[in-house]
């Protein structure tokens, strides 16, 4: 039986796919993968993602999606167009629309492919060091904070040092870091990482900004591998916040200290 998110990230072809033109794709945005009614930015970027990679048949490396609309609950279309089958790349464009709202929700632009293990490596970072899964805390609302919706779908636990913002204690240093894993132990492959990087509390909610929703301008994922088993080791900052905007960077370390995925939005700051 596949998993919740497998599940919630399902697409339908109609007709044959078309590798050299247009594939369209049917699929439901599933209620519970939102946050306060706005379906989870890294969540429709995975159902997107997932159809561009059944038409070019290859792995995410890198996707961006820009967001348009609010993605509600109910059926989409995903139209998926290839822009070239190269030896070791194919790049895909994407649109989601909304059958609810008649309104474009997300468009992507991809590269999908596999690695090289054999290439040099130079690794100039290392995985967050974060108390053990065990010692650290499920996120909690705050006053008058309701928690989102899509949390209950996570195992995910915070950093103790993270979690002050919720009593309005933030750090004054806009990090977020901690442990993911799905509440029912699905496996965390490539289009599930798409989520991940997404799915943790902003960190602009330990500066001194209030505790609101953050809407998504562009999110970009780099997919660097296929995640060893068990939690995943997280860690996001944000250094410039400025103009009504800022940008996040996340990396996703697996169980074994190897560098999974990396990530860069851009948000508008809190809005009430």
């Amino acid at each position: 039986m596949p998993g919740e998110f497998a599940s919630a990230t399902a697409v339908v072809a109609r007709g044959d796919i078309d590798p050299s033109g247009m594939t369209v794709f049917d699929c439901e945005v599933i209620d519970g993968w939102d946050i306060a009614g706005n379906a989870n930015g890294g969540y429709l970027l995975a159902i997107a993602a997932r159809a561009m990679e059944q038409v070019v048949g290859r792995p995410p490396l890198t996707v961006t999606a820009h967001y348009l609309s609010p993605g509600l609950p109910g059926h989409h279309t995903v139209t998926v167009e290839v822009v070239k089958i190269g030896r070791m790349i194919a790049t895909a464009t994407a649109t989601m629309v909304s059958d609810t709202t008649g309104r474009e929700v997300v468009r992507l632009l991809g590269a999908f492919g596999h690695g090289d293990p054999s290439a040099p490596s130079i690794i100039a970072g290392a995985p967050p060091q974060l108390p053990d899964f065990a010692d650290c805390v499920v996120d909690r609302p705050g006053p008058d904070q309701p928690m989102p919706t899509i949390f209950a779908r996570f195992s995910m636990r915070l950093d103790p040092a993270c979690t002050g913002f919720r009593e309005g204690r933030p750090t004054g240093t806009a990090e977020m870091q901690g442990w993911f894993e799905f509440a029912d132990g699905s496996e965390i492959d490539r289009i599930a990482l798409l989520l991940v990087v997404d799915a943790f509390p902003p960190p602009v909610f330990n500066s001194e900004l209030p505790v609101l929703w953050v809407p998504t301008v562009g999110l970009t994922a780099h997919i660097r591998g296929v995640p060893a088993p068990g939690p995943l080791a997280c860690v996001f900052r944000s250094r410039f916040i400025a103009d009504g905007m800022f940008e996040e960077d996340g990396e996703v370390w697996d169980s074994a200290g190897r560098l999974v995925a990396q990530a860069r939005q851009l948000a508008l700051t809190p809005l009430g």
